[in-house]
Formats: C-alpha cells, structure tokens, sequence
C-alpha cells in the first residue's frame, strides 16, 4: 500500500458495494459540476473482501414494501447500464409462492406495472403448474397459486463485479486503500468528525460515509450512536431499548453439478428462481418429514460458483450483538458457517421442486458459505446523516443488490436531496413510520 494521505475531503469506510459505488459517483459527480475535494476509500482487508465478496449476487426487485421496489429498480438500471463490468446476467427472477402470500405477490406486481417495471403474474395452482413446467419440463412441486416472473433482474459474480466497480472509482479519480482499520474518529466540539483515526494514521476530513455492510455496530458504536432505540410502531405501541443491530445467519451454499444441468426446457439460461411453499418438504434420500411450516429457497446456475448456487431462511444469531465475532466473515466464527440442517433442507427442496436434483445431496460442497448479516429493528435499511458530516449507509442486508444506493448517496453528499432515500431515514423508528412486514419466511422480503 502506497503511503496514506494525511488529509481527505471525503473518507469513506468499506470498500463493497455501497462504499465503492459512492465514491465511483461522486467523484464523477464532482468532475461534471466542476467541484473540487479529494475522495478515499479505505477497507480493513480490501475490495470484496466481506459481504459484498461472498454474496449470491441475485438482483431483484421482489419486495413488499413499495419504497424498497422503486429503490430496486433504480439499482437494477445502474446494473443494466455496464453489464460486462458488473459482470451481470440479466435473466430475470422468478418467484413461485403459496396461497398465504399470494395477495402480497399480487399487490407487487400491481405496483411494478405502476412503475413500469416488466413483469408476468400468474394466479391460479393449474395455471401457476403449466406455467412452471412451460419454463422447466421437470417441475413437481405443488401448492403454487401465484407465481410473479420478473423480465428484468438476475444476477452478477459477486468479485468481478466488486472489481469493476473499484476500477470505475480509480478511473473517475477516487483514490482505494487496502488494508487500513478505522481505530476511532476525532470530533470537534459540535461533534462533527475532523478525522479519522486508523492504524495507519490520522486522516482529516470534511465528511465520512460509513458502508461496511455487517461491521455496522462496531462503527456505530466508535460514533458514540446508541446500542438501544425506542421504536413506535404505526399501531401506536412503543418498545423500548430495542436492539439496533440483532445478527441472522445467512444459509447459502452450492450443489456441485455442471451448472449447464439447470436450464429452460429451451435449453436457455434460466432466471433466479426463489420457491416460497407450504407444503410439506421431506427428506429427499429417507422420505422423513424435515418442516411442515413455511419454507423457502432461492437458487441459480453459476459458472462463478461452479454449480448450483442459492440459499434458504436465514438464522437467528441466538445471543447478544456485543458476542457477535468483529469479524463475520473470519476464522473466529466458524458457527455462522451452514450445516448439515441447511443442507438437507436445501438439496431437498431443489429435489422437491425439479426431478433433475433428486438423489444429488452428495455432490454438495461442504466448504464455509454464508456470513451473518446485521439487521435494523424493522429488517430495512437505514441511509441518513448523524453528527453533521457523518453519511450511514446501513444496508441491514439488502446491499448487493442495491448498487444504486450509491448514486442517491453521492447527490445527497453534493446537496441534493433525494426522494427514494426518504422512507430509509433513522427517525423513521421514532416517527411509526415502518415499512411493512410481508408473509414471507425472509426477513428481507
């Protein structure tokens, strides 16, 4: 690593999707407005180095809760404006649900035709049958009674994608350093930060944006920004000292096939596919019952991954955010690695689903996958400004996706408010503004 600058107008931490598509903006929006202030991003490790390295990668627009859906689409134009260097396969993404969340689905497609976003409902279990098997002349699952396929959307290699838009930063003029820990932050009497504190040194600044995906409670907590929140929620109830951060598991691996076995009946890439059901999932070697509640998967063809890839529910993280490794992605939290109970729930569900996966469990790779993810109290991100001249991107799981939440922030940085940023405030949690919770088995849907 070159020697790090004493002083910059802009510092911003983490070098994944949200602080890498900042800086790439606002240093291109500086150039066009003629603006001057020097821009860098420093990262403990390097570019996809934590969650944004090892994420499936799905692009979706697939929510419930109408901020979300018109925030998506936003990202999902950025990822279709360079897809070589994304590296994004726009496939589109399939959604294949039960009844219990058939009205919610319906209600998503009535609002992505509002937008224009392109879509395909189907409603109906035979329809919703002939219509799967039309795509994969192997389905067999059953209780389906809607079914919502997105035309746009899909899925890009989580590193090559990371690196491409590292290099679009460095091309704009943003300067990326690696290997630099934030220690703490140096703030003047009116508790804006003047510098940030490293390991490496001393920084001055103008701003920060904080974008470091699952490390979010341990900035927050150097920012002096507090563990416990009284939340109102639209009904008018109040809780109190609610956690800011609680952590889930994150359940995704691969299944070790020639990701070609997955195709339309066309012999066509197929789009990501996410299979919510109420139907009962056995075994698929022994037949024994493995939940009889709602389940869900998400999987796709990845020559990246080298198979098929996807995942299913995640996992509370049983135990205080103060135990939560600092380091989620690293040695010290081998228990966030999947088990044995994801992977015969997974393999299962694809066997449920497609006959092509039946008897295949044992070509799955046992390798670490997954993470832990840092959650809001309503599971939604939060993008806002605290202690003046400090920018908060905390994605509570939904980063990847969401590559254009770094656009928005750069104008925002630049003066510019921005409508699809406002439903995504902190004081949302004091005000009873929530956004909605669906019937989906996810905490992100």
């Amino acid at each position: 690593m070159s020697r790090l600058p004493d002083t910059a107008s802009t510092v911003i931490v983490g070098a994944g999707v949200h602080g890498l598509s900042t800086a790439w903006h606002l240093a291109r929006f500086q150039q066009q407005r003629g603006r001057d202030g020097d821009i860098l991003v420093i990262d403990k490790t390097g570019v996809a180095a934590g969650a944004s390295g090892i994420a499936c990668g799905v692009v979706r627009n697939n929510y419930a809760q109408p901020a979300m859906r018109e925030l998506m689409a936003h990202s999902v134009a950025v990822w279709e404006s360079d897809p070589q260097a994304f590296a994004y396969h726009p496939v589109g993404y399939l959604q294949v649900a039960p009844e219990v969340m058939r009205e919610d689905v319906v209600r998503i497609a009535e609002e992505q035709e509002a937008i224009g976003y392109d879509s395909t409902l189907v409603e109906g279990e035979a329809a919703c049958r002939t219509y799967l098997q039309g795509l994969f002349d192997d389905w067999q699952a059953t209780g389906a009674t809607v079914v919502l396929h997105e035309r746009r959307g899909g899925y890009a290699n989580n590193v090559r994608s990371m690196r491409g838009l590292a290099a679009k930063a460095r091309a704009a003029g943003a300067n990326v350093a690696d290997g630099v820990r934030v220690t703490g932050f140096e703030r003047d009497t009116t508790g804006a930060v003047i510098a940030v504190e490293t390991d490496q040194g001393r920084i001055g600044c103008d701003r920060v944006v904080i974008a470091v995906g699952p490390w979010i409670r341990d900035l927050w907590t150097l920012l002096d920004l507090p563990e416990g929140i009284e939340v109102h929620g639209s009904d008018g109830a109040v809780r109190r000292d609610v956690p800011m951060w609680t952590y889930w598991g994150l359940q995704e691996g691969t299944l070790g096939v020639d990701p070609g076995m997955l195709t339309l009946a066309d012999g066509s890439l197929p789009p990501v596919v996410h299979v919510d059901s109420d139907v009962p999932l056995h075994d698929d070697e022994d037949g024994t019952l493995i939940t009889d509640e709602l389940w869900g998967i998400y999987y796709k063809p990845d020559l990246a991954f080298d198979g098929v890839q996807g995942g299913a529910m995640p996992i509370p993280v049983e135990r205080p955010a103060a135990e939560v490794a600092v380091d989620p992605y690293g040695p010290a939290s081998p228990d966030f690695t999947v088990g044995e109970g994801f992977v015969r729930l997974w393999t299962s569900a694809l066997a449920a689903c497609h006959k092509r996966f039946e008897g295949q469990r044992a070509l799955y790779r046992r390798e670490a996958s997954g993470g832990i993810g840092a959650f809001t109290p309503d599971s939604f991100p939060v993008f806002d400004t605290f202690h003046d001249n400090v920018y908060v991107i905390a994605d509570s799981n939904h980063g990847y996706k969401m590559l254009g939440v770094g656009e928005l922030v750069a104008r925002e940085l630049l003066g510019e408010p921005q409508s699809l940023l406002a439903p995504f405030r902190f004081d949302r949690f004091a005000d009873g503004a929530l956004h909605p919770t669906s019937n989906s088995p996810f905490p992100w849907s």
